[in-house]
């Protein structure tokens, strides 16, 4: 008779990252709700503020999270392949364009909020102003976080620290830079586009 032992199931990542996502989404989720019921308070005025949004910059953003989350995705498939130096390699590249990915939309933002400070806006302009200003800047902060993160990981990775057994900590960065796709994901429509 064979025994056979059973893995344990256990989601991809350490643990304390699955805290950090929870945390993180409860805490949008409640910035989220507050914008809905202010927005409900004054469509108009939301509406209006809205139109000095340019969507141009919003829609660029959410097209770079994503293809440099795709490029997250493609470093983890690669880290996994047998040959560690190749597999090192190529997961490296991988990361280094998620990282320039995450820098544009780091200038990105940053000439967008220079055109709307030219605009005199500001956190008093009026309640939608207000929530955009905590959102992208609480949002644009995340990125800075995730850019340090995917710079550790891609440092730790050049010198051949993960492998097809081992790349739990580059999983964790990888989770980290997803979490804040998803959060631009649902921060822009809600923001730039729902009427």
């Amino acid at each position: 008779m064979t025994h056979r032992v059973e893995k344990k199931l256990l989601p991809p990542g350490d643990f304390a990252i699955w805290i950090i996502v929870y945390v993180e989404l409860f805490t949008f989720a409640l910035l989220f709700v507050g914008y809905a019921f202010s927005r409900r308070l004054d469509v108009a005025l939301f509406n209006e503020s809205q139109l000095m949004l340019d969507q141009r910059f919003g829609f660029a953003n959410t097209l770079i999270l994503i293809t440099s989350s795709f490029f997250v995705v493609k470093a983890l498939e690669s880290i996994k392949l047998p040959d560690r130096k190749k597999a090192s390699d190529l997961a490296s590249k991988w990361l280094l364009g998620a990282m320039a990915l995450g820098s544009f939309f780091i200038v990105n933002k940053i000439i967008e909020f220079a055109h709307k400070v030219e605009q005199g806006v500001n956190l008093s302009t009026n309640t939608f102003f207000m929530f955009y200003i905590i959102l992208t800047v609480f949002h644009f902060m995340h990125v800075l976080l995730g850019l340090v993160i995917l710079f550790n990981v891609r440092q730790k990775t050049k010198k051949g620290g993960y492998g097809f057994d081992d790349h739990r900590g580059m999983e964790t960065g990888a989770i980290y830079w997803h979490l804040v796709d998803l959060l631009w994901i649902v921060l822009f429509p809600l923001i730039y586009i729902i009427r």
